[in-house]
């Protein structure tokens, strides 16, 4: 191999990032800015994180700027506690707008301003049909749409009309403002679309003073313009919008124009995207809050332990392209456990106990063995863990007739206990039922920290807790929220909600190391030959952890990649 040759070929831009190139390069933009523009209606999930992670990712990119917009148009729907979630997410992922914040709100006495100008243009009017006359009057793909009644309607009555609107002088539903553009177009959304309606609401930001609001599509191409962005970077469903997003800055003059451009959204296996969907399951209590670990929110995955890195990493991994596919959702479990590999200290934890009694060791005797925190940061030390006569283990760890291959405790075999003795089983006891009660077990004490002085090898290691010294704690095992993997292929008349995993979360009673009582909410372990685990940040108590499962050990990603 030459020594010119690279060992890895170069990561290839992708498309979004060639275009900003290009744009550069011919001089179109001194700087780019971008934008995230979520509508305060609900919390933030994965799907969001990978358009956060793009829009300031090209901001940090080409040393420009991102600028976080609420899209507050619609007050019947906005809370504050979704902006203030919004803004907590965003900053979590590792991202900050500094001064660049910015609310639809702060524009709508320009936006009504605007809309009066479009009026006079001639491009809008007031319109008195129903929404259900309107879908009638606006044709299909082979007919196409009918003119409304009031169409052609001089400005000066539709100024009146429009000001009538604004006064709280006509009731919801009786008028809406539309463009004025063309009912045979082929794009349904140049048909005359809608551009205000009547609402009233009080807003989240503006109280009482407007009794209309604008809608979306109008909205957002404004609030671009007006803050001077230049890639207006949005999900493929937007892209039969654009040719109204380009009409109405076209229309209107704008001395920006911003390039609207589309892309893949992300689709997860095993998840709803949908945040209408997510609100359903929080207001239907089918989970217990928008933050619940087995909901797809941003608040939910940190509430759950995983990292803003590994949430970065895996939005990195998959792309950002112009077709949609479905993720596998074990893509974004691969990531979380290579972040958490490298940075979780090791604890031991045993969830399905049982007793096992060192029938040689001494009663009254405690020792504290040294365990290493992290094999993979030896930056990370090590800890004390007590051992004494009487200890606990996994139940799976012992067979009392064993299968072929077990290397566990069984009748007569040698194991190691992990930063402890070689021990060997004696046998066990049991209760009237059959079910084991007690393993009982020699121990070889030349043999402590784990390995032998004359060399012999054993093939199994086990963990386990002091039983007098273990902790008693509450987790909780999060499974995936649904068991059909692709929810976006079910029939029309079946129901999303019959696809809920009924094992997606259960409770159980661990015993840990004294040392996990001591942690602080959030924090990130791992119990060794078990999984991640994270403190809960809401229900946990000094002293009384609560651990939340964040994602097994096994990696079925990780083998996919290595075939």
């Amino acid at each position: 191999m030459s020594s010119d040759t690279p060992l890895s070929a170069p990561t290839p831009r992708h498309f979004i990032q060639q275009i900003v190139d290009a744009d550069l390069a011919a001089g179109k933009h001194a700087v780019v800015a971008t934008r995230f523009p979520p509508e305060p209606n609900g919390y933030l999930h994965v799907g969001h994180a990978k358009s956060i992670c793009l829009n300031f990712g090209l901001a940090l990119e080409f040393k420009g700027r991102c600028h976080l917009r609420m899209d507050d148009t619609n007050p019947t729907k906005e809370d504050i506690e979704y902006v203030d979630s919004i803004k907590e997410d965003v900053r979590w992922l590792g991202f900050d707008w500094h001064e660049h914040y910015y609310q639809a709100s702060d524009y709508f006495d320009r936006m009504h301003a605007d809309a009066i100008k479009l009026i006079k243009l001639g491009k809008a009017f007031v319109c008195h049909l129903t929404l259900e006359q309107m879908n009638a009057y606006r044709g299909d793909h082979k007919t196409p749409g009918k003119n409304s009644p009031t169409r052609d309607a001089s400005i000066e009555e539709n100024l009146a009309l429009f000001e009538k609107m604004t006064r709280g002088e006509i009731d919801e539903g009786k008028a809406v403002l539309r463009a004025k553009i063309d009912m045979a177009s082929p794009n349904f959304h140049l048909r005359d679309p809608i551009i205000y309606r009547i609402r009233k609401t009080s807003h989240h930001n503006t109280g009482d003073k407007w009794c209309v609001y604008p809608m979306y599509d109008y909205a957002h191409p404004l609030e671009d313009a007006y803050e001077g962005i230049t890639h207006s970077i949005c999900t493929l469903e937007f892209e039969v919008h654009r040719p109204f997003y380009d009409w109405l800055l076209r229309t209107l003059d704008t001395p920006a124009k911003p390039q609207q451009i589309e892309f893949a959204r992300l689709n997860l296996t095993y998840t709803v995207m949908s945040k209408r969907r997510l609100l359903e399951l929080v207001q239907e209590k089918r989970v217990t809050s928008w933050d619940d670990p087995r909901m797809p929110t941003i608040s939910g995955m940190r509430r759950r332990g995983y990292t803003p890195a590994a949430i970065r990493k895996f939005c990195e991994t998959i792309g950002v392209t112009k077709h949609n596919s479905l993720t596998d959702v074990a893509l974004l479990e691969h990531a979380i456990r290579e972040d958490l590999n490298k940075t979780s200290p090791r604890f031991m934890a045993v969830l399905d106990p049982v007793r096992l009694v060192i029938e040689n060791y001494p009663s009254d005797q405690v020792e504290h063995l040294e365990a290493q925190n992290n094999p993979e940061d030896p930056a990370a030390g090590s800890r004390q863990v007590p051992f004494s006569k009487t200890l606990l283990i996994e139940r799976a760890d012992f067979m009392e007739i064993p299968e072929k291959k077990y290397f566990r405790l069984t009748p007569g075999q040698e194991v190691r206990l992990r930063w402890g003795y070689f021990v060997t089983c004696t046998g066990c006891k049991k209760d009237a039922a059959g079910n084991i009660t007690e393993v009982t077990c020699t121990y070889d004490p030349a043999t402590r920290g784990g390995d032998s002085a004359d060399g012999r090898k054993v093939k199994g290691t086990i963990h386990w807790v002091s039983e007098a010294h273990a902790g008693d704690v509450e987790v909780r095992l999060y499974d995936r929220l649904f068991s059909h993997e692709n929810l976006n292929d079910l029939p029309d008349d079946a129901d999303w909600r019959n696809f809920l995993n009924p094992t997606s979360l259960k409770v159980i009673r661990g015993f840990v190391e004294p040392e996990l009582l001591k942690l602080n909410p959030s924090t990130r372990v791992q119990f060794e030959r078990t999984g991640y685990f994270c403190v809960d940040a809401k229900d946990s108590q000094a002293g009384k952890p609560v651990f939340n499962r964040t994602v097994g050990l096994r990696d079925s990603w990780a083998k996919q990649i290595t075939k």
